[in-house]
């Protein structure tokens, strides 16, 4: 069976939203998480630190998910980490919030959208991954 690494890109505010997602992804595939969680942070000594560490996990990894509310549009992290996913070419699955209609446009334009659905991700993950 494939093993996917899988960036999770996503805001700490959001958690119950990100352990859905993972929780799909234990269920129904062989993955490992690229991600940095927040329980499990990263401790680097600068933000610098932190980027090249992040770069590091997104480089190595099958693409990036990425929970698309528009609370993205507020997050450099989530900025960086697309940019990051852009410029190693990495396929970007962008997961719409449930009832959101509007995603921010740099997600959007940059990413394979899907529903917040399993099925969705799934199929996604199967054809872009």
């Amino acid at each position: 069976m494939k093993q996917y690494n899988i960036f999770i890109s996503h805001s700490w505010k959001y958690n119950s939203d990100y352990y859905r997602i993972e929780r799909w992804l234990d269920d129904n595939f062989n993955w490992k998480n690229m991600s940095v969680p927040e329980h499990d942070p990263k401790t680097p000594s600068s933000n610098y630190a932190l980027k090249q560490e992040i770069e590091n996990n997104i480089k190595n990894s099958s693409g990036m998910i990425i929970l698309s509310g528009m609370y993205a549009i507020y997050s450099d992290w989530i900025n960086t980490e697309m940019d990051i996913a852009l410029k190693y070419n990495k396929p970007i699955i962008g997961i719409k919030p449930r009832g959101n209609v509007n995603t921010p446009l740099f997600i959007s334009n940059n990413a394979y959208m899907v529903n917040w659905n399993s099925q969705s991700l799934f199929n996604a993950i199967k054809r872009y991954f």
